[in-house]
């Protein structure tokens, strides 16, 4: 919350250079100071020295204390049990005595025991472990794993993984999440660093999506030209005049019935050419993930029906 704040003597020389006000406001969110009549920003990046009250749950928010990580659905128990690590040193870095070493084994050997008691929590430890692997081999951030582990927790509390592969519905919460989060992957991307095949995880991913109500929007051709155009080390201004091309052909009508990742490799295609940045159509079919037949089909329906004007190839 943001509440206003009179600046002394001592800060005088904080004066809003712009109206000479002495009335600001102290945004302690973003760590600003703005002056309350023109909205002009005197000083930023404002370091808070207090001490750390953030809160987790309504437990934490009562005694304004915390301990250890923040709650998180990525681990079958939120990780809220303790964990006793195999490392044979004491908390100050000291080697545990040999004549301690015995009693310490059979402790870790019963703390792990204890932490995955019956079987939805081995359900649990092995689904979001394999979540956790896949959203790491696609490079997908830390929300979207949390926002995929719920969705298989609602589907294990659901009972939706009966006679179903634990690898097949945990590659369909994650691609459920992808398009929750407009971080679009495909079935084949998905498909590549899972354990099941891409016609298993499309049937998953229909049948959790309809028993659990998930609101997906359809991926759009402009969802994956970021992403590509950096993997092929084009420039913004590629990526911006294959958004165009994009938004252009969806008010034609061009991209109804066709698969967005064609028509983005082809927007980008023509992009490349337009500022003679060019790659072949192997490599944008390459990253892409479709065939040199997709981009070449689309990137000819895009120019004709578009009539859009490509610079000639100098020699």
């Amino acid at each position: 919350m943001a509440n206003s704040m009179q600046l002394n003597e001592k800060d005088s020389e904080s004066l809003c250079p712009n109206c000479r006000g002495i009335d600001t406001i102290y945004d302690s969110h973003r760590g600003e100071i703005i002056c309350s009549q023109c909205g002009m920003v005197l000083r930023d990046r404002i370091i808070n020295p207090g001490a750390e009250w953030r809160a987790f749950d309504s437990d934490q928010r009562e005694k304004r204390t915390r301990v250890g990580a923040p709650m998180t659905f990525t681990i079958h128990d939120q990780g809220l049990s303790t964990i006793i690590d195999w490392k044979n040193k004491d908390f100050s870095g000291r080697e545990i005595p040999s004549r301690l070493r015995s009693q310490i084994y059979r402790l870790r050997r019963w703390q792990s025991r204890i932490r995955v008691s019956d079987a939805t929590e081995r359900n649990l430890t092995f689904a979001l472990s394999e979540l956790d692997r896949m959203a790491s081999v696609l490079g997908l951030p830390k929300n979207l794993r949390e926002s995929a582990a719920k969705i298989y927790r609602s589907a294990v509390k659901n009972h939706l993984i009966r006679g179903r592969s634990i690898e097949g519905v945990a590659a369909a919460s994650l691609y459920a999440a992808c398009r929750m989060c407009k971080i679009p992957r495909t079935l084949q991307e998905i498909s590549e660093c899972a354990r099941v095949d891409k016609k298993e995880i499309g049937r998953s991913y229909r049948f959790v999506a309809s028993k659990l109500n998930l609101s997906s929007n359809p991926t759009k051709a402009t969802d994956y030209v970021n992403r590509f155009t950096s993997e092929l080390k084009l420039s913004s201004d590629v990526a911006r005049k294959a958004n165009e091309i994009i938004c252009l052909a969806e008010r034609k009508g061009l991209t109804s019935g066709r698969g967005p990742t064609g028509v983005a490799a082809a927007a980008i295609y023509v992009a490349s050419i337009y500022f003679r940045e060019r790659r072949t159509q192997r490599d944008i079919a390459r990253v892409s993930q479709v065939t040199e037949v997709t981009v070449r089909n689309r990137f000819k329906e895009l120019i004709t029906r578009l009539n859009l004007d490509l610079p000639v190839k100098r020699k």
